[in-house]
């Protein structure tokens, strides 16, 4: 937790601001993985978390890491 530059106190475990919007992240990922189990739900959700911030927080590494998850999810959907 800490103060942003506006003097507004921030909650960043609870409420980072690179997760913020019209919608939270989480929600998002909550509602994107429903019906989802194991490594598909993980493997989503982690795509769509660094999808998520990647210009507020990660750039370039955070789209990197998507990549990966989506790829991995590739991979394992390729079974089905």
């Amino acid at each position: 937790m800490g103060s942003g530059d506006d003097g507004v106190f921030q909650d960043d475990v609870n409420h980072p601001s690179h997760y913020q919007g019209s919608v939270e992240c989480i929600d998002a990922i909550e509602a994107a993985i429903q019906g989802m189990e194991g490594m598909e739900a993980m493997c989503t959700g982690n795509a769509i978390k660094y999808l998520w911030r990647w210009k507020k927080k990660g750039g370039k590494k955070d789209l990197e890491k998507a990549r990966w998850y989506i790829n991995r999810l590739q991979i394992g959907r390729a079974h089905v």
